[in-house]
């Protein structure tokens, strides 16, 4: 069970539980006298493995909201084939839309010709995904279903209202890591005021006994993240994976915790922090069967995604008191936000 803002964790008891840590939301939100403790704990798990676990969120994302998010999530992913494809994705610079299965591959490091011929031979990634930015971006409208039902207006009054309270949260953390890395708490302020994020909705779908064999099926392949943070929901299916840090090889479970949001660190804020932040491969496997599944198969898995960015009128380069002196200097050319990850998303589609 997640600790509470009454009861702090326990000492670490596993590897998972050292290398990815529970850090509570709580010091950010009050501005405690434990708030720059709070910020050195993020900055840590962001060193080592680039993952944490964030306790005492509930304030701004209650468990209610939360759970309307999946039930909305599930309802969408349930609709004709038709209806989804109506809403497809379209471009890189939008990101917004349906994203069929089969269409994405984020197996970090292959060649487009890799890609087609994992594909051919059944190594697609087993997802569809459903992408949601900002409003208001001209040029760039969110593609809703509200148009098709009443249904489609009650997804999208909840998807906004939850897309609003992450951004407050990565505005939070930001700070934190501000704090954490000595800057002054404002430092990112002006980097995250307009909110270029993307709220991902991620089916995976059935499958049946055997659909999982030899390795070569998996339900996302190995890869990093693109933006600053992100902040991950996950359903109590499990297989979320992080690479081990350097040295240790292999791959460590993430285990859905009730109460947490998994949060890890990205390419980009890697690159701004002059690599003192690490941004971590994962991927996502499919657990063992148990019982009743060893007949009926492997159940449908459910997550939600919000990938945090800096916002893509911002320039990063490398922080101050990462690169002065003995430190080696800036690794980094200075890149514009939203180029860059425009960039990235249209080598993954």
């Amino acid at each position: 069970m997640a600790p509470t803002a009454t009861s702090p964790p326990a000492m670490p008891s596993s590897e998972s539980e050292l290398l990815i840590p529970l850090i509570s939301l709580e010091p950010l939100l009050t501005s405690s006298s434990t708030t720059v403790e709070t910020s050195q704990a993020l900055l840590s798990a962001f060193r080592t493995s680039g993952f944490l676990y964030l306790t005492d969120f509930s304030s701004l994302i209650p468990p209610s909201l939360v759970d309307s998010v999946f039930i909305q999530s599930a309802k969408f992913f349930a609709r004709p084939q038709s209806q989804k494809d109506d809403l497809a994705w379209t471009t890189a610079r939008s990101n917004r839309g349906y994203v069929c299965m089969g269409r994405e591959k984020v197996s970090q490091g292959a060649t487009k010709e890799e890609v087609a011929k994992d594909r051919e031979g059944g190594g697609e990634d087993l997802k569809e995904s459903f992408e949601i930015g900002r409003e208001g971006e001209e040029g760039h409208e969110n593609r809703w279903p509200d148009r098709i039902d009443k249904e489609g207006a009650e997804f999208r009054l909840t998807m906004a209202i939850f897309f609003e309270k992450c951004k407050e949260v990565h505005a939070l953390l930001m700070r934190g890591i501000a704090i954490g890395m000595g800057l002054h708490g404002g430092f990112f302020d002006e980097f995250v005021r307009t909110g270029d994020n993307t709220l991902r909705l991620l089916h995976y779908p059935a499958v049946p006994p055997g659909g999982f064999e030899g390795g070569k099926r998996v339900r996302a392949g190995a890869h990093s993240d693109y933006g600053s943070i992100t902040l991950l929901f996950q359903d109590d299916r499990g297989g979320l994976q992080v690479e081990r840090p350097e040295g240790k090889g292999g791959w460590l479970d993430v285990e859905p915790r009730k109460g947490t949001i998994v949060v890890n660190a990205g390419d980009l804020l890697a690159r701004w922090s002059n690599d003192v932040i690490r941004s971590t491969k994962h991927r996502v496997v499919e657990p063992p069967l148990k019982g009743n599944e060893q007949e009926e198969g492997y159940p449908p898995r459910y997550s939600v995604a919000y990938f945090c960015n800096p916002d893509f009128d911002g320039w990063i380069e490398a922080l101050p008191g990462t690169w002065e002196g003995e430190k080696g200097g800036k690794k980094y050319e200075v890149v514009n936000s939203g180029e860059y990850l425009v960039q990235r998303l249209s080598a993954t589609y």
